[in-house]
């Protein structure tokens, strides 16, 4: 281990220390047991680390691939200052290297599988259960940073028909179905996300199925929590042309993908404007679109959407562990007659 290496684990044990005993007595308040433990606090030590129930899952943000050489010296060495600091043992620290976003999307691998053992933890969230991934994916399957949205939505969909676009491991949709909606619709192109999204509805006590879109299209049940297999951009055209509508929509897409699955690929800066468009196209009298974006360099314009009050609801999702951090955007479009 080189002179610099051990510095920097040191700092990182001393910030890890005082971040973590801040954060036990709040999480231990809110009925959390995971959270947002160090984010890049110190410039040399590019490292985002979520505790998940006891276990840490982080990502090493390098800047290309020559960086890889000695990152395993270093991960290594941090990874020892992360157990200690937590005084876990040092196999329940999990730790993926992460490129820069241009080479992610240049190689279409932002949601590859790392191979090898899968170590799962049931986390909670008040009185709600999900489960995460530690070893195998860049992200846990929960996003952290969206909790209060989880919570605002739950409070939002009592007796409401919910559409859930994107719905990645179906988090968003089972804090609507334990908020008392009517039904809950989530479509991701994943196999492997909607089978955790049945999990994630099953850890909770809720029944769900998991449906084709043509299924789902020819023949659309009320009352359920259904998990639609299909791309969310073409589901969102043959909802449209099926006359389907609900009250609450949850847009929440990548910033960007090229999934081999999909026609074409995604851009969210190039595309906002088409999605949205579309979905408030599926939206009942009365209803609310809540969009969502990690992307950068851009915001719903009012003159885009002239029919539609736009809030920013950034300020009221930020959590006491993102203080300070950015977190994804989030706007609530509702119709400006629904307002009067």
């Amino acid at each position: 281990m080189t002179d610099k290496t051990a510095a920097q684990g040191e700092l990182l044990y001393n910030r890890l220390t005082k971040r973590y005993r801040h954060l036990l007595k709040w999480a231990r308040r809110t009925g959390t047991n995971a959270f947002r433990l160090y984010d890049r606090d110190i410039p040399e030590i590019p490292l985002v680390l979520d505790l998940y129930g006891g276990a840490v899952s982080g990502a090493y943000f390098l800047k290309d691939d020559g960086d890889s050489e000695n990152s395993e010296a270093w991960l290594q060495a941090m990874r020892a200052q992360i157990a200690r600091a937590l005084d876990i043992g040092e196999d329940r620290v999990f730790l993926k290297e992460r490129y820069r976003m241009k080479r992610r999307q240049e190689t279409g691998n932002q949601y590859t599988r790392t191979p090898g053992r899968s170590v799962y933890r049931d986390v909670a969230e008040g009185d709600l259960l999900y489960r995460v991934n530690l070893s195998n994916y860049l992200d846990a399957g929960l996003f952290l940073d969206a909790r209060k949205k989880r919570a605002l939505i739950r409070s939002a969909a009592g007796e409401k028909r919910v559409l859930n676009l994107f719905a990645y491991t179906c988090s968003l949709s089972v804090a609507a179905a334990k908020g008392a909606a009517r039904q809950v619709d989530s479509v991701d192109l994943s196999n492997t996300y909607l089978e955790w999204g049945q999990i994630n509805f099953a850890l909770n006590g809720l029944e769900s199925r998991c449906v084709e879109a043509e299924e789902f299209l020819r023949s659309p049940v009320h009352g359920e929590n259904t998990l639609i297999r299909d791309d969310a951009t073409r589901f969102i055209q043959r909802a449209a042309a099926k006359h389907l509508r609900w009250d609450l929509i949850l847009l929440d897409p990548p910033s960007f993908s090229n999934s081999k699955k999909m026609r074409g690929t995604l851009d969210i800066r190039r595309d906002y404007l088409d999605l949205i468009r579309r979905c408030l196209s599926l939206l009942s009298p009365g209803g609310t679109l809540w969009f969502s974006s990690n992307a950068r360099g851009f915001k719903p314009d009012n003159r885009d959407f002239l029919n539609y009050s736009i809030k920013d609801m950034g300020k009221e999702l930020t959590d006491e562990d993102f203080m300070g951090k950015k977190i994804p955007l989030c706007y609530i479009f509702t119709a400006k007659d629904e307002l009067s």
